[in-house]
Parts: structure tokens; C-alpha cells; sequence
């Protein structure tokens, strides 16, 4: 059974992104990168916070490293900064919006069933 804890940090980190609608690769290239995302709780019983990779590719956001993963990541950001994200595992979901600049971003989450919600923060880290 995976905790609430669990799937709060996965939620954020990843921290970020479903847009409405698709970005142009152009508006997007701003943000593709290595990210490090922090995710903290700040209301509900999840671990107070999480530090995770992320990779923004042409504007969507995934693992850093797929093949290490058992959680999925839907996400995108806008061409201007946008982000919103889903993260799934199991039954357990939660989902991340805010805004990300060339070398940050910040946001909000919430569990789907608004067990845990908290706030995240993200860092570029390379390309």
C-alpha cells in the first residue's frame, strides 16, 4: 500500500505540469532541463518534505530517469511558465500547479482525495 506521504512528494515533484492545450517547442525550450524539485506538506499526516529530479523535455515533465520509477508523471509547461502535474501510483494521485521562470518555479499541491497539500519549489539544475 503506498502512504499518502509517499505519493505527496511524488505529486509536486516532480513537481509540475498539465497545461491546457500543447506548447510550441520554441515557447517551451526555456524549461527543458534537469530540474530539483522540493516538495513540502504543509497541511495533512505526509512527511513534512521530499527532494526529487525532474526532467522537462520539449516541455513535458517527467522522470529524471524513467527506468528507476513506479509512479507515472503527466505534466507540461506553457510557453509562459505555466506548469501543472499529475502523479499517479496505484489508486493514489495528486496534482501540482504553479509557475516556472528559466531557473525556478513555485507552486501548489494537493492529494486528489485532499488528504495532503503543501507547496513546492523547483531549481534548475542543467540541461
Amino acid at each position: 500500500m503506498v502512504s499518502s506521504r509517499w505519493l505527496t512528494c511524488l505529486s509536486v515533484a516532480t513537481a509540475l505540469a498539465v497545461m491546457a492545450g500543447t506548447p510550441a517547442r520554441a515557447q517551451t525550450s526555456a524549461y527543458d532541463g534537469l530540474w530539483s524539485v522540493l516538495i513540502i506538506t504543509e497541511e495533512g499526516n505526509c512527511d513534512r518534505g521530499y527532494r526529487y529530479a525532474v526532467r522537462i523535455k520539449r516541455g513535458v515533465v517527467g522522470h529524471a530517469d524513467p527506468s528507476s520509477s513506479s509512479f507515472l508523471i503527466k505534466g507540461r509547461v506553457a510557453g509562459g511558465g505555466g506548469i501543472r502535474v499529475s502523479v499517479t501510483r496505484g489508486d493514489k494521485s495528486a496534482n501540482g500547479t504553479g509557475r516556472m521562470t528559466r531557473t525556478s518555479g513555485a507552486g501548489k499541491w494537493r492529494s486528489a482525495k485532499g488528504e495532503c497539500s503543501g507547496i513546492w519549489t523547483a531549481e534548475r539544475r542543467g540541461i
